[in-house]
């Protein structure tokens, strides 16, 4: 687990003496405020990271809601936080990490090896007499964060709809059963994909469950190869950390159901 999260109280010791760059990723769907959450109050020195601008491509019938950002752009954004080859990062957010990790596994994904989730987020923090401060902050000295896209697996459209091994939908479960679509064009979830919930990976704290639990959740949807989807590939990283955290490699489907819903070829199964 320590190779993805870090919990408050490791936190505040590293911080003592060591140059830990620290994103704030307040974001939530519906929820356009994740700026004004940041200057109402945030860990001391971190950075706003905005994910529909900075994390993601603009959205498209044809690629989804939240399609992986540029890579030029990408480096640009991770420069402009202060980002390094070298230094340390950690992301955080107030909902789980369900936010934050779109950003670890991006910078994963974009050769970023010492990247992690701040285990519970804000609340953590705060519970755990973490200081927290107000308004803006100086900007960082920019980065020279060189990106190399490619170091986590992910698949295409059609790598999702022959995936050889268990396809795991992130979503709420009435959205997979397709009972409820609030957002995208269908509703149902891409025929084979198996239901696991992202909120299944958290405890009532917002914390990731252990290690162990989190295996035994995803040994009893079977032996892998996993892919995961949700709603934008949003919340999907979260399950790919969680997977990570039980010691399985996990790849990720950027589009979708937003880029599959929105293809009238592709066939939508609903039901358990």
């Amino acid at each position: 687990m320590s190779a993805v999260l870090v919990s408050p109280e490791e936190l505040r010791e590293e911080l003592v003496d060591t140059r830990i760059h620290l994103l704030d990723v307040r974001w939530a769907l519906g929820d356009p405020n994740g700026p004004q959450h940041y200057l109402d109050g945030h860990l001391p020195g971190a950075v706003f990271v905005d994910l529909e601008t900075e994390l993601a491509a603009p959205p498209s019938p044809a690629q989804g809601r939240h399609p992986l950002p540029d890579t030029t752009h990408f480096q640009k954004c991770a420069r402009s936080w202060g980002l390094t080859a070298t230094e340390p990062v950690v992301v955080y957010d107030a909902t789980g990490g369900l936010a934050a990790a779109r950003a670890w596994w991006l910078l994963r994904w974009a050769g970023v090896e010492n990247v992690r989730i701040l285990d519970g987020g804000l609340p953590a923090w705060i519970a755990a007499g973490g200081a927290i401060a107000t308004g803006e902050e100086p900007a960082p000295d920019p980065g020279d964060l060189v990106v190399h896209p490619g170091a986590l697996s992910t698949i295409d459209i059609d790598g999702a709809a022959t995936w050889p091994g268990q396809l795991l939908d992130a979503r709420a479960a009435e959205r997979y059963r397709g009972e409820v679509e609030p957002i995208d064009p269908q509703a149902g979830h891409i025929p084979g994909a198996l239901s696991a919930p992202t909120t299944g990976n958290l405890d009532e704290n917002g914390r990731f469950l252990p290690a162990e639990d989190l295996a035994e959740r995803f040994a009893a949807l079977g032996e892998g190869p996993f892919a995961v989807y949700c709603g934008s590939g949003v919340t999907a990283a979260h399950q790919v950390a969680a997977l990570a955290i039980a010691g399985l490699d996990a790849a990720l489907y950027p589009g979708s159901w937003s880029q599959w819903s929105n293809d009238s070829d592709r066939p939508v199964e609903k039901g358990a």
